[in-house]
């Protein structure tokens, strides 16, 4: 049976934010006299939020720094990237004409980022706004990121549909633990930022590697 209602992820799934992320973080190291990343191993540690990310570029770039470095680089980080969260920043080809159709077909249509809600929103409004997505959900205080399945059960009860009758689809192993935690559809998308074979090997209940497989989800 299709899904009554699809959840995305935002960064890797929908847009392509690595360059604007990589730009902000770039500044944010400078900022600190920590040399810069390149944008590959910025790809690499996108997904998990922005902590998450300040902490992989430490280790990798400046491992004996002092741990205070961490939250100084992650407000710089938050500042520059809030000062230009949509420079190089672009919907992925190929989605327009796929959310045209999972909104004709009556789809429910949903953001599940853990980005930081007020950047989710931000992004989302700029890029997404031809398409009707019912509810844009980033990461919140007090509420855990994916993997945990709270947000993603969330997102559902804003919908009013249940968890069984939701996929949710991203471009991280991360993604499909949540769905799967949460009861909804496993679907990996293949041009995002993490490599295949790892997404092949979390097996998916579906894999995509073109956008247009995702219309699969309308019927």
């Amino acid at each position: 049976m299709a899904p009554r209602a699809i959840l995305f992820d935002l960064d890797g799934t929908l847009v392509d934010s690595a360059d604007d992320i990589g730009a902000a973080l770039t500044a944010a190291l400078a900022d600190a006299d920590v040399p810069p990343p390149t944008g590959a191993l910025v790809r690499s540690w996108v997904g998990g939020g922005a902590t998450d990310l300040v902490r992989k570029a430490i280790a990798h770039l400046a491992p004996a720094a002092p741990p205070t470095i961490n939250e100084r680089v992650l407000a710089r980080f938050y500042v520059h990237y809030r000062a230009r969260p949509i420079g190089a920043t672009a919907l992925y080809p190929g989605l327009a004409p796929v959310l045209d159709r999972l909104a004709d077909a009556g789809r429910a249509l949903a953001v599940l980022s853990n980005k930081p809600h007020d950047l989710t929103v931000t992004i989302a409004h700029a890029l997404l706004g031809a398409w009707p997505f019912a509810v844009i959900a980033g990461a919140r205080p007090g509420h855990p990121l994916k993997p945990d399945p709270e947000p993603a059960l969330i997102v559902a009860a804003e919908l009013g549909v249940p968890p069984e009758a939701c996929a949710l689809v991203g471009d991280a192993v991360s993604d499909l633990a949540c769905a799967r935690a949460a009861g909804m559809m496993a679907v990996a998308v293949t041009w995002g930022y993490r490599p295949r074979a790892e997404l092949v090997a979390a097996m998916p209940a579906l894999l995509v590697d073109d956008p247009a497989e995702l219309q699969a989800l309308a019927f």
